[in-house]
């Protein structure tokens, strides 16, 4: 989901840099200290899951985890994807300098999704005991697809908004997408569902 330079109108990377600056200047300034090993952690996960990553004309597709970061540090996620992403920008040239500020909107707004979902789940309460189970891992899962699907689409969008000629690679951008919204579910479910066992504490509501 890494847009490259040059790809979008300068109207959107106006946009995207303020929507970008402001979002990671709230999730910076409410960083506290205790969370700082909690959200780097969480940063890391993103640098090294997104950095296999196939190209897809102007962008890529790639894991993100962007859903599990979101459901685990809650607004945080902003700081944590916006810290991974500007070293990936200048250590390896993954999407760019001009569109950072999209990027983290297209990457980092979509954990929100994962947050709330975690929210809700945490207070969801209920004595039977197998309904909450699956209604769980359903949730579990939702966490990791839906922040893709949305991602895809914010990507798709900003693609399509700067001219005719991106609108086959939106397009595309948005189908390849699919399978990996899956893919991210399965791998969502199943480390949540480890990370409930070994230390429930840390996907408490944020």
């Amino acid at each position: 989901m890494h847009i490259a330079d040059g790809a979008l109108r300068p109207e959107i990377l106006t946009i995207g840099y303020v929507a970008g600056a402001s979002a990671l200047v709230a999730s910076f300034a409410a960083l506290k200290n205790e969370e700082i090993p909690k959200t780097a952690a969480c940063s890391a996960l993103f640098f090294v899951a997104s950095f296999i990553h196939i190209p897809i004309g102007v962008t890529s597709a790639h894991l993100i985890l962007n859903g599990i970061i979101g459901a685990l540090i809650g607004f945080r996620a902003f700081a944590a994807i916006g810290a991974a992403l500007i070293m990936q920008t200048l250590l390896f040239g993954y999407g760019g300098v001009s569109s950072y500020g999209v990027n983290v909107c297209v990457l980092a707004l979509p954990a929100m999704i994962g947050y709330a979902i975690n929210a809700i789940v945490s207070k969801t309460a209920t004595r039977d005991r197998a309904a909450f189970f699956w209604r769980k891992r359903i949730a579990w899962f939702s966490i990791g697809f839906f922040p893709i699907i949305f991602g895809a689409f914010l990507l798709s969008t900003v693609l399509a908004l700067s001219g005719e000629g991106f609108i086959s690679a939106a397009k595309l951008a948005f189908l390849a997408h699919l399978p990996l919204s899956a893919i991210e579910g399965i791998i969502t479910l199943f480390a949540l569902e480890f990370i409930e066992r070994v230390k429930p504490s840390l996907i408490a509501k944020q």
